[in-house]
């Protein structure tokens, strides 16, 4: 089947289950469903950057998408009132120091040659900014935390509109992206993405525990939204005349109504970026990419600089998932450093891309679309069939109570049933790469 018909054939379907969803559970759902789906599809463009154009094992992409919501609460909340004069200048001043400590015995390393002198000289230099650092950054962090920590206890934003959070998002994980490719893309692809996954529950511990920068674990709340919100849709007059003429009660309406705006934001979104990357796809660079992913020595033998290309794709992919992960904190209104988890903005997004067809923009779109459909429909799919199976056992029957407990599990079981059969009986994806 060519792909002018397979391409289309598929996206009918999924759309199709999202409208069954619609039907047989609530619109609000099937909404939902498909703004998750939109953010996942644009991470899962992101991955497949990163490996369908370049083979780069990346599983870190959870701190990527982490810095995307930290970029949210960065930009769009408010400022703390207080917190900059009461200890928010040392803080800064601090990691400027740290920085500047790093700099100085990266440049020893350079100019000093090899040699007792220079170990001397660069361990001096790293103890003493350490502690010179931790002097002034310390009384700064104590400073800001206890400024009506049950509310605040962080420097806040710049309070700015959030939409403009959405790219600074991307340019905070890009720069990331930057730091990480520069001391970690010369790594063998296994122990490339055994150092992405380390440097990635790096940065969520670093938002766990910094209760200055983001609150920490007791999570930043009210961030500001790019579209009204519900009570105002229903205090008016206007919005709710025009829900009685289609039959809808104001607050039914008022949801769907913020729930499809925020979906028109994504899809342009996803347009934009699935529209670059194919335009990327079929350039000279893109050319370029695949060859080097198919053999790098033969990429290298026609003097091309191999390194240099993984950073620049590294950084393109790791943008985009930090843009998805500003619009998904955007969509909760919160940010929550204790949800993100390997399984979900890894493992998930992996699958997305190997299902859809790793190397295939359209695939990891597709991908992107149907996993995060059967995640969040799996389990009370799952939970309808264990109940119908233990109503077939006798009253009481330990077996029946375990197969309904167990039902949460399936969305694992499911999983991993579908990567297997995909694996096996189309192993380059629902939508291979030509």
């Amino acid at each position: 089947m060519s792909d002018t018909i397979k391409i289309p054939l598929l996206f009918g379907f999924v759309a199709l289950l999202i409208i069954a969803t619609g039907f047989l559970q609530s619109w609000n759902t099937a909404i939902l469903i498909l703004n998750m789906g939109l953010i996942s599809a644009i991470m899962a463009l992101g991955v497949n950057l990163q490996w369908g154009f370049a083979g780069l094992f990346n599983i870190g992409v959870m701190g990527f998408v982490a810095l995307g919501g930290l970029a949210t609460v960065l930009i769009s909340m408010p400022p703390t009132p207080g917190a900059w004069s009461a200890g928010g200048y040392r803080i800064v001043l601090a990691l400027v120091l740290g920085a500047a400590t790093i700099m100085g015995a990266v440049v020893v390393w350079g100019r000093m040659g090899r040699g007792r002198a220079r170990s001397i000289a660069i361990l001096a230099i790293l103890v003493a900014g350490f502690f010179i650092f931790r002097w002034v950054f310390d009384p700064g962090v104590d400073a800001v935390e206890a400024i009506s920590p049950a509310t605040t206890g962080n420097l806040g934003g710049l309070g700015l509109p959030v939409l403009l959070a959405w790219p600074i998002g991307g340019v905070l994980a890009a720069g990331a992206a930057w730091i990480i490719g520069k001391t970690a893309l010369g790594l063998r692809s296994d122990y490339l993405a055994i150092a992405t996954l380390g440097i990635a529950e790096i940065v969520i511990a670093v938002l766990k525990n910094e209760d200055w920068l983001a609150r920490g674990v007791k999570n930043v709340i009210g961030i500001p939204r790019p579209l009204p919100y519900e009570v105002d849709l229903q205090n008016s007059a206007e919005f709710v005349g025009l829900a009685s003429n289609l039959g809808l009660d104001p607050v039914t309406a008022s949801t769907l109504y913020v729930k499809l705006g925020y979906g028109v934001l994504f899809a342009s979104v996803l347009i934009i970026i699935l529209a670059l990357a194919q335009l990327a796809l079929r350039s000279p660079w893109g050319r370029l990419m695949r060859a080097i992913r198919d053999n790098e020595v033969a990429a290298e033998a026609m003097g091309k600089d191999v390194k240099r290309r993984h950073l620049q794709v590294f950084i393109l992919g790791s943008a985009i998932c930090g843009i998805a992960g500003a619009m998904m904190t955007t969509l909760d209104g919160q940010l929550t450093p204790g949800t993100y988890q390997p399984l979900r903005f890894t493992f998930l997004i992996w699958v997305m891309v190997i299902v859809g067809g790793s190397g295939n923009n359209w695939g990891a779109v597709l991908g992107g679309f149907l996993i995060w459909f059967l995640w969040v429909q799996v389990e009370p799919i799952g939970l309808l069939l264990m109940s119908g199976i233990a109503g077939l056992l006798p009253e009481g029957s330990a077996l029946g109570a375990h197969l309904i407990d167990s039902a949460a599990h399936m969305r694992l079981l499911t999983m991993g049933v579908i990567l297997i059969l995909v694996l096996r009986f189309s192993p380059r994806g629902l939508i291979p790469e030509r």
